[in-house]
């Protein structure tokens, strides 16, 4: 695959522009640069089932895309990023957003090293470890995102320090996710359900966000 694949440059800016992405120039080439180091690790590593460039700009890039709009905090965790999906994707969209993307998979941090080294991201900080024994900063993040990482109330359950008094788990899930509620902690509650049309894709995309509803001033 080449950069300079016109099929693929012209399905992504297709796709950002249905999602109502205004992508500079500079960020959109940083898309397609991901998209090559990926489809050229893929091959040794197997880092995604998904195998043609045409899929990951749909299923990876613009699916990552997608919740954009949604995430708004200056700190984000990623957890379970695989080959940093989304974070890498919303890192490069918005530069300003501090990054971590979190995974116990040792090949797949390799590749996000490789990619924030290759792509010059000054933002992002990949971290090797299992979730349940990362210790974050201690202010917490301001929203920790997971796509299809575990249940709802798995995803919350071990990563509950992680998130700031006041955050936010924003969590990418399938049409199903509705009989993930009844697994939430008491004292967190979803205050918003997106339905997401990610372009070039048939299937259903939900991104419930959710909250702590006894947060408290200050971490212990």
């Amino acid at each position: 695959m080449s950069l300079d694949d016109h099929r693929l440059r012209e399905r992504l800016e297709q796709g950002l522009n249905e999602l109502a992405i205004d992508a500079f120039p500079a960020r959109r080439e940083a898309l397609l640069t991901l998209l090559a180091l990926l489809h050229k690790w893929n091959r040794a590593y197997n880092l995604t089932a998904v195998r043609a460039p045409e899929e990951m700009v749909s299923r990876h890039l613009l699916d990552s895309a997608a919740v954009a709009p949604f995430v708004t905090g200056s700190t984000l965790l990623d957890v379970g990023a695989g080959p940093g999906l989304p974070g890498l994707v919303l890192a490069i969209l918005e530069p300003e957003r501090q990054v971590t993307l979190l995974d116990s998979n040792g090949k797949k941090v390799r590749f996000q090293r490789q990619a924030v080294m290759e792509l010059g991201l000054t933002n992002v900080t990949p971290v090797q470890a299992r979730v349940e024994a990362f210790e974050g900063p201690k202010e917490g993040y301001c929203e920790v995102i997971s796509r299809a990482f575990a249940s709802l109330g798995d995803f919350v359950s071990v990563s509950t320090g992680l998130v700031a008094d006041g955050g936010r788990w924003l969590a990418m899930k399938g049409p199903s996710v509705d009989d993930e509620l009844s697994g939430l902690p008491e004292n967190v509650a979803p205050v918003a359900s997106h339905e997401l049309t990610v372009p070039f894709e048939s299937g259903q995309r939900r991104l419930v966000i959710l909250e702590r509803t006894d947060f408290t001033q200050g971490r212990p």
